[in-house]
């Protein structure tokens, strides 16, 4: 394929809340531009975007794909990104290496919890942004309605470059307001016809296009000044004010269409190209210089070392790691080396490819903005940066949030541990949002990540990939035993059947020691009631006690045991006697000092906005929470409070239900306290049923 200079690259992310129609922009934008035969749809298996199994079985994007292609001597690359808020990291590593946003949103729904969420990313990127207005045809559409809930939800002014003509049934096109023409659309074909304004549009397009001269007047003082004094500008001076504009983030501009229907996508194409930055507009990127906090600048030139951020990585089992990445600065070439200034390596390119969906089409070179992919890199990994390694460079990368739920993973074949294991790190290759590990008092693997759906997936990707097929079940919740009271009691263990005997016998002093406290042996022994070879093993059968628990088979913890007393038979006495005494005395004298459960305790944040304030906060204290404090964030407010983790184990698609999607949540331990009685009746009588 020809190469494109930098200045004629547009990179843009298709962003926004889920099921608001983003792949299906992206099939139309790659349709209308002559890359496909016909618009790929979810539903019928043909996308192009979306085409990993799992996400054709749920009709949402998972993942995030790119594509590519040329408009008016223009490359476009498109990155379709997920809308679910289970898989909103890819979706933040994409706006991470874009160049500009469209931000898609429903006609009939408006602005919903996830767009807000990437109007974040894209502040935090500060990224120029297209609002595009979809499903303009659907029943209940309304554009003056979706244009306020923008003002509302976002707090930002938006500013209108095409009006529709009709809704619903009856939308056939869009008012362009700088051209003053309609333009009317062959269904699906894409391509229009313009016309004069109808007749019961006039007033209107005369107060859109009024209002949209002034906001482009507003960003530049020259085109204002102009503006004071004549009450026009020409179409050339409004083009050049709004990609000034746009560029600088003083002005959102709004355009709509239908996706589904091929209405207003060609003019969006036009407006990509015309008011989006490329990697040239968008200047000189900042990074660290190795192994310090000073920075460094990349400019996106050719001229300057090559450096690039991995922004992606996708586990193939046939084609090994897959690697997406964003160059920022200089150029390379397929078959040479670059080094990784995050794990200090060099590594080898093979071939070089531009992605277009699944496939793949090869390249030999790069320059500064081109988005490409590389196979089979061994130690390579997303948010890595790989560089010119005379010239290394450190980006920062963008950290995945923690993990809101686990399940526990059991295989479905026995023997198939390691296998879960192998395949579940590839997994997380792919997906750095999900962790794994064996929690040691539980024994259970356990699976985190940001829903349920998202560990779904995951488990469905690992049986299609890997062909591993585990069950996920409700993990344990790692309670705790301790005790109250005091107690001096006897430990004795006497066994006599033929030959030598067994004999070790031990008084135990038992009192508990403060929450976190742990374990402490004391040996009080005076002169040689016990010998000296013998009280080790006591502590041995103490300590062995405590880790199979006594009331409910749970770690006994925050205890002392001093040993002070006993007796020994100078030929039935053994190490493992006075181990088993140990042992027995403790069991016994545990049961004697008021045992109780202790459950963990987790600090918890919840952002919700506040119309949401009173059911979460009822639901909280239903789950034996407490409020410690709120904080504002935004137009949202924060609860901070703590809550046994035993109630929030399914709390993600709890809290969704309750705010229709817009709660989200994060977790750390905390603490241990006593479990409530009429619960650890109930934790006791279940744990000695699985015994």
């Amino acid at each position: 394929m020809a190469k494109f200079e930098s200045n004629v690259l547009r990179n843009v992310a298709i962003v926004g809340h889920g099921a608001t129609g983003k792949t299906s922009l992206c099939e139309s934008l790659l349709y209308n531009a002559g890359k496909t035969d016909r618009p790929g749809r979810v539903d019928e298996g043909t996308s192009s975007m979306d085409f990993e199994p799992e996400e054709q079985k749920r009709r949402i994007s998972i993942s995030a794909a790119t594509n590519f292609f040329e408009w008016e001597k223009h490359k476009i690359t498109i990155l379709d990104t997920p809308g679910d808020s289970n898989f909103a990291y890819d979706t933040r590593n994409c706006l991470r290496i874009a160049d500009g946003i469209i931000i898609v949103i429903d006609a009939v729904g408006g602005v919903e919890f996830q767009t807000e969420k990437v109007w974040e990313y894209a502040n935090e990127f500060k990224l120029p942004r297209i609002m595009f207005i979809n499903r303009m045809d659907r029943e209940r559409a309304d554009f003056g309605k979706s244009i306020e809930s923008i003002m509302n939800r976002l707090g930002k002014k938006a500013t209108p470059l095409f009006i529709p003509i009709g809704a619903e049934d009856s939308f056939k096109g869009v008012v362009d307001l700088i051209q003053k023409k309609a333009l009317i659309f062959d269904n699906l074909k894409g391509t229009y016809k313009a016309t004069g304004i109808p007749s019961d549009m006039v007033d209107t397009v005369e107060k859109f296009r009024e209002n949209m001269v002034e906001d482009i007047a507003e960003s530049d003082d020259a085109l204002m000044d102009k503006y004071l004094d004549t009450g026009e500008l020409s179409d050339d001076e409004l083009k050049a004010g709004l990609r000034k504009s746009v560029i600088a983030g003083t002005l959102i501009p709004v355009v709509c269409g239908s996706a589904l229907k091929n209405i207003g996508i060609t003019p969006l194409i036009d407006l990509i190209v015309n008011v989006l930055p490329s990697p040239l507009d968008r200047g000189p990127v900042t990074g660290k210089k190795l192994g310090t906090d000073d920075t460094e600048i990349r400019n996106p030139e050719e001229s300057d070392p090559f450096s690039a951020i991995v922004f992606k990585t996708i586990a193939d089992p046939y084609a090994g790691r897959l690697t997406l990445f964003r160059t920022f600065s200089g150029t390379v070439s397929a078959d040479s080396t670059f080094y990784n200034s995050k794990r200090k390596i060099t590594e080898r390119f093979g071939n070089i490819f531009f992605l277009e969906g699944k496939n793949q089409k090869s390249v030999e070179s790069l320059v500064p903005g081109d988005i490409a992919a590389v196979a089979k890199l061994k130690e390579t990994v997303t948010g890595d940066t790989i560089c010119n390694e005379k010239s290394p460079i450190v980006f920062e990368k963008v950290i995945p949030p923690p993990p809101i739920m686990s399940f526990a993973v059991t295989p479905k074949s026995r023997g198939d541990e390691e296998k879960i294991v192998s395949s579940i790190n590839r997994i997380i290759e792919e997906d750095p949002t999900l962790t794994f590990h064996r929690d040691e008092q539980t024994k259970e693997m356990i699976l985190s990540g940001m829903g349920q759906v998202h560990i779904e997936v995951s488990v469905e990707k690992m049986k299609r990939k890997f062909g591993v097929e585990v069950t996920l079940k409700t993990p344990k919740v790692p309670y705790k035993e301790t005790i109250k009271g005091k107690t001096n009691v006897q430990g004795k263990y006497k066994k006599q059947s033929g030959g030598r005997g067994q004999f070790g016998d031990c008084w135990l002093d038992i009192e508990p020691l403060p929450r976190g406290g742990g374990f402490d042996f004391v040996d009080k022994i005076v002169g040689g009631v016990i010998p000296q070879q013998y009280r080790p093993a006591v502590e041995k059968g103490i300590v062995e006690a405590m880790g199979e628990g006594v009331v409910a088979g749970y770690p006994v913890v925050d205890v002392k045991v001093s040993l002070v007393d006993g007796s020994y038979h100078t030929v039935d006495s053994s190490e493992m006697a006075f181990k088993i005494a140990g042992s027995l005395g403790f069991k016994k004298g545990v049961l004697a000092c008021q045992p109780v459960l202790l459950e963990p305790i987790v600090n918890i944040d919840i952002e919700i906005p506040d119309e949401y304030m009173g059911d979460v906060i009822g639901d909280l204290n239903g789950r034996r929470g407490k409020v410690l404090g709120m904080e504002s964030k935004g137009v949202n407010r924060i609860i901070k409070g703590q809550v046994p983790l035993a109630e929030i184990l399914r709390y993600a698609p709890d809290l969704r239900s309750m705010t229709s999607g817009r709660g989200t949540f994060t977790y750390e331990h905390s603490h241990y306290e006593e479990v409530p009685s009429f619960i650890a009746e109930k934790v006791i009588a279940e744990s000695k049923k699985e015994q």
